[in-house]
């Protein structure tokens, strides 16, 4: 039977009886619960059925955010409970390791293991899974592999998720479990229908990369426990300090690696605690910090006083109400989904890291306090400076400052601004010094709260670093493919963030800084190949490497792409490129072959995805590409690829993300599309128009400003744009610039099935 998304994320089959299912169901839980799921009937039943044609969504936007879009597939999202940002990611975990478990849950899975505190969305690298609950009753099931994790079957026709919230039925221990998180505590609500009542605390739970170095329990009293879990992975050394509350009181057991200890505190590197309770219904609520057991009492004590759970949940709820209704638009019912569930993508992460009272635990482990803004971490940076950041600077505004300002207290901790910071730390994965672009976007559109000067002096201080591959940059032009792997794609992303400097040195009067940045933006001209036309390999001394075949992908020169991927990247110089590329109708020709090019050397790696062509949307150093045909007056396909690639690379299922979510960049690229521009310069405060899924949209600019956009005859067929109108005046480029977005007014596209004359 079709199923009908209801506000609070609730799936019910539209139909007598299922409506009576639900009905049975909020019988069986709370007062509380059985009062906010009626009226949830009420809004199904006479409210939703009007609201596609209302001018304002405001009253309904959770109900279109799908959590489990990514949770199959390639996309590595997890369904859990969060709020905006928060440090607390509550979602459950099937117990297993590998790439498609890095999210800690994968849709195809049929167990589950736990509920842990801490997630990442969207990553290839896995870490976290701290904190990890289970409520069992009776004899317990245990994997083959892993004696020490346990699990129950769960099927998806007794799970759901909306934001802030999750719940799933556990058949083996008669048990159904709820979700909900605040900014840095989470609250799991357990209704056991089987004779007995445990949970269990399972501190040496481990998965991709993470491997606990200490921990320690101790139980408080007969509803509180206090400790900390410390560990190395991805996160190099990271403290997740804790206290956690019951709302009945138990007894308990504790272990540390299979051996029963008789006090009541134990650390050790595989500790457990199994606590039984009289109670058939028992709440749990945890407070986090990297910091100390006391701020993790703090945090846990000034946002969750008591155990109100339908409180919590709509708490959270009306967080991500007030994020998403920033953004405003008219859609059909899958574009509806896909934005919304995009947007709730886009605010995961970065993630807050400091506590209520602002401390936090340093790069350089000294305890710290973050002032004027919360201390973030969880900086994706090479995928998110393409689209994630400018778009907040857009939709988020009063975020964007933090967000950088911690970046500088980074560096000045480290010594270097961020490369992908995790919780705290610095994993130095991927390539490029992203945070520069980043923080250069801000500045150039005005982001109050940012010391200009002190933000350029740790840009500067990432562009002439004394790193052994920057120096054979700096001095040859280009990295020797003998000195590291990715040197192509190193060589062209210095270039970028090169730019970048040079034109905050320019803002800042820094004329002889400017200069020589500038100059050291063209480097990626080194590795171009005029017989092949390509980005190539190149030796110390100057040969380009053999044997070439653009197809094939070589991990010594190219950073997740291949040759045919990586010809596309200067997105600060594009008549430059196309001018290297032969000129407009060579480029144009190019850029058709590149989505004509079908993979045929080699089986490409298992982490590269969503194939048009040799166009890989799974991975980032594409997402502009379909934008290049405006550059050389080729706009129709632009707006047909663009449109191909929201058609088919961005479902509503749980497999319905062509590749990794990166902490909100696949996202992004969607949100940025769906309105009908995109930043192929990411910090140049241009946005190329393309073409819009939305018939209409409002941003929220604050003030009373708003930006509008509408899409006249927009349909699947009437994909081409025949025209756009900026405030009632006909827009002859083919781009907007920041501040005219942000001025406010009224965005028109006139949408027609043909290919227009131009």
């Amino acid at each position: 039977m079709k199923k009908t998304k209801l506000a609070q994320g609730h799936s019910v089959s539209a139909s007598p009886g299922s409506l009576r299912e639900c009905a049975r169901r909020c019988c069986v839980f709370s007062p509380a619960t059985l009062v906010a799921e009626m009226a949830l009937l009420f809004t199904l039943v006479f409210g939703l059925a009007g609201c596609g044609d209302s001018e304002d969504f405001s009253a309904s936007l959770t109900q279109y955010v799908d959590p489990f879009i990514g949770t199959a597939g390639k996309g590595n999202t997890f369904p859990g409970a969060t709020v905006p940002n928060g440090m607390v990611q509550l979602s459950p975990d099937n117990g297993r390791s590998g790439w498609d478990w890095i999210p800690g849950y994968y849709y195809p899975d049929s167990i589950i293991s736990g509920f842990s505190h801490l997630h990442l969305s969207g990553t290839g690298a896995g870490d976290l899974y701290d904190l990890s609950f289970m409520p069992t009753s009776g004899v317990l099931k245990r994997l083959e592999d892993d004696t020490k994790t346990v699990y129950s079957r769960f099927s998806h026709d007794q799970e759901e998720a909306s934001p802030g919230y999750y719940q799933v039925y556990l058949p083996d221990y008669q048990v159904n479990v709820e979700l909900t998180a605040t900014e840095r505590t989470g609250l799991q609500r357990y209704q056991f229908a089987g004779e007995e009542a445990n949970v269990r605390l399972h501190l040496g739970y481990a998965r991709n990369w993470d491997t606990v170095t200490d921990s320690w329990v101790q139980v408080l009293n007969d509803s509180t426990i206090v400790g900390l879990r410390r560990s190395t992975g991805w996160a190099r050394d990271q403290y997740v300090y804790f206290q956690s509350v019951f709302s009945a009181p138990f007894t308990y057991q504790l272990s540390d690696d299979g051996y029963q200890v008789e006090t009541d505190s134990v650390g050790g590197l595989n500790i457990l605690l199994e606590m039984s309770f009289d109670s058939k219904e028992v709440m749990v609520k945890t407070g986090i910090s990297s910091v100390s057991v006391a701020n993790a009492a703090l945090n846990l004590n000034t946002e969750q006083p008591g155990f109100d759970f339908e409180g919590i949940r709509r708490k959270a709820e009306n967080k991500w109400q007030d994020k998403l209704q920033t953004v405003q638009i008219r859609a059909d019912e899958k574009a509806m989904t896909q934005f919304y569930t995009a947007m709730y993508h886009s605010l995961i992460a970065p993630t807050i890291y400091s506590d209520v009272n602002g401390q936090y635990r340093g790069t350089d482990g000294l305890i710290r306090t973050s002032q004027r803004h919360p201390r973030y971490t969880t900086y994706s940076l090479w995928d998110t400076y393409r689209a994630l950041h400018p778009w907040l600077t857009i939709t988020q505004p009063d975020s964007v400052a933090g967000l950088v300002n911690s970046m500088l207290d980074f560096e000045q901790e480290s010594g270097l601004l961020p490369v992908w910071n995790l919780w705290g730390g610095e994993t130095n994965m991927m390539i490029g010094y992203h945070a520069v672009p980043v923080i250069a976007d801000a500045l150039k559109k005005g982001i109050s709260g940012i010391d200009a000067k002190r933000a350029y002096a740790a840009m500067r201080k990432s562009g002439m670093q004394a790193d052994s591959v920057l120096g054979l940059y700096r001095k040859q032009g280009f990295i020797p493919h003998e000195a590291t792997n990715w040197s192509v794609s190193k060589t062209m992303e210095y270039a970028f963030d090169d730019w970048c400097i040079a034109q905050v040195a320019e803002q800042l009067g820094q004329e002889k800084d400017q200069q020589h940045f500038a100059k050291r933006s063209a480097h990626y001209q080194y590795h171009f190949d005029q017989e092949t036309r390509f980005f190539r390999a190149r030796s110390a001394n100057g040969q380009f490497k053999l044997p070439f075949d653009p197809l094939a992908y070589h991990p010594g020169d190219y950073c997740e792409a291949n040759a045919w991927q990586y010809l596309w990247y200067v997105p600060h110089n594009v008549p430059g490129l196309i001018s290297l590329l032969g000129g407009g109708q060579a480029f144009e020709q190019r850029l058709d072959a590149l989505f004509e090019t079908e993979q045929s050397t080699e089986e490409s790696p298992d982490w590269i995805s969503g194939y048009i062509g040799q166009y890989v949307h799974g991975n980032e150093p594409s997402h502009h590409v379909p934008y290049l045909y405006q550059y050389v007056g080729a706009p129709h396909k632009t707006q047909q690829r663009v449109r191909q690639v929201m058609d088919e690379l961005y479902k509503t299922s749980p497999d319905g993300l062509s590749g990794n979510e990166d902490c909100g960049q696949l996202s992004a690229w969607y949100l940025f599309s769906a309105l009908g521009f995109y930043p192929v310069n990411p910090a140049s405060g241009v946005y190329v128009l393309g073409s819009p899924v939305v018939e209409k949209a409002t941003i929220d600019l604050g003030d009373g400003k708003t930006f509008k956009i509408r899409a006249v005859d927009q349909s699947a067929e009437n994909r081409y744009v025949d025209r756009v109108e900026l405030n009632g005046t006909m827009l002859e480029g083919f781009d907007i610039t920041h501040a005219q977005l942000m001025e406010g007014g009224e965005l028109v596209f006139y949408m027609t099935d043909q290919f227009p004359e131009y």
